[in-house]
């Protein structure tokens, strides 16, 4: 008896060796080596469903431009609308867009056909009251519309031979005919009663020489006259302040502002100021001021 019982327990031990050698415990299911086991329920098969990948979102499949991870890409953006003019052109289409924007008070001086800051800044300023993209560039939407509010500009729109904006005029010039001049805009306004006849551009005398400011009246004039201090040609001379007048500058008509008076209102506009000439009387009104 003693005998089998010891037989009976060295099968048994055997056998159990024998199954731990050959892996046969239980396997995770689908893991390596074996077929993997039915599915269980409860935790595992919690923790099983939780591993697969999400599918893509209801946007993302809509759009079709789901990443292979299911999260959809980012949006194509939508593409800027063509400029037909923007800062650095330089043409006549440039020239006609700075006299439509002038005439709605957006562009304060005379049209150049250069497309640059101060154009790009009254672009945008008709731009933001109309509630479009403040680009600054013009495009087709921005074009068409200023179009619609404005009317084909004239010859001298285009290329006035006077660039500065009017100022608004003094008191004293709103009676009779007066020589209205602005040290502020640098223009000079021929005035009859309030009404504004025609306009030029003036420049001044410099710091060592100024224009004297007030209330004056034209002493005299000559339509020839030559400085008898500084010996320099002054034609279409309206004199109002002793030896200080309205005339003709060829220096202001080459360089511009770049130089100064030695205290007279220098005019560059030749055509206009002779026009001017003969419309005024010795004893018409100059009011010089800022």
């Amino acid at each position: 008896m003693k005998r089998s019982s010891a037989i009976r327990r060295a099968v048994l031990a055997t056998a159990a060796v024998a199954l731990v050698a050959t892996g046969c415990t239980a396997q995770a299911a689908g893991s390596g080596g074996g077929k993997p086991s039915a599915p269980t329920t409860g935790a595992s098969s919690s923790a099983s469903s939780s591993a697969t990948p999400p599918a893509p979102s209801a946007s993302a499949s809509a759009s079709g431009t789901a990443t292979p991870d299911g999260k959809p890409s980012s949006p194509t953006p939508t593409p800027a609308a063509k400029a037909l003019m923007k800062d650095g052109d330089e043409n006549e289409q440039v020239r006609e867009l700075q006299a439509r924007l002038r005439q709605l008070d957006y562009f304060d001086r005379a049209p150049t056909g250069f497309y640059g800051s101060i154009t790009a800044k009254a672009v945008s300023g008709f731009q933001k009251k109309r509630g479009l993209p403040e680009t600054g560039s013009v495009d087709e939407t921005t074009w068409q519309r200023l179009l619609g509010m404005t009317k084909k500009p004239t010859a001298d729109e285009l290329k006035p031979s006077t660039s500065n904006k009017l100022d608004t005029p003094d008191a004293r010039c709103m009676k009779g005919r007066v020589l209205c001049i602005s040290k502020e805009s640098r223009t000079l306004a021929w005035m009859i009663d309030g009404r504004v006849v025609s306009s030029m551009d003036v420049r001044f005398g410099s710091e060592n020489t100024p224009t004297r400011e007030g209330t004056f009246a034209v002493g005299w004039k000559a339509k020839e006259w030559t400085s008898t201090i500084y010996h320099t040609p002054m034609p279409y001379a309206m004199f109002f302040s002793g030896g200080q007048a309205v005339h003709y500058s060829a220096d202001f008509a080459a360089r511009g502002y770049n130089g100064a008076s030695h205290g007279c209102v220098n005019v560059r506009d030749r055509a206009k100021l002779s026009a001017l000439f003969d419309q005024v009387k010795v004893g018409d009104k100059v009011v010089v001021h800022w």
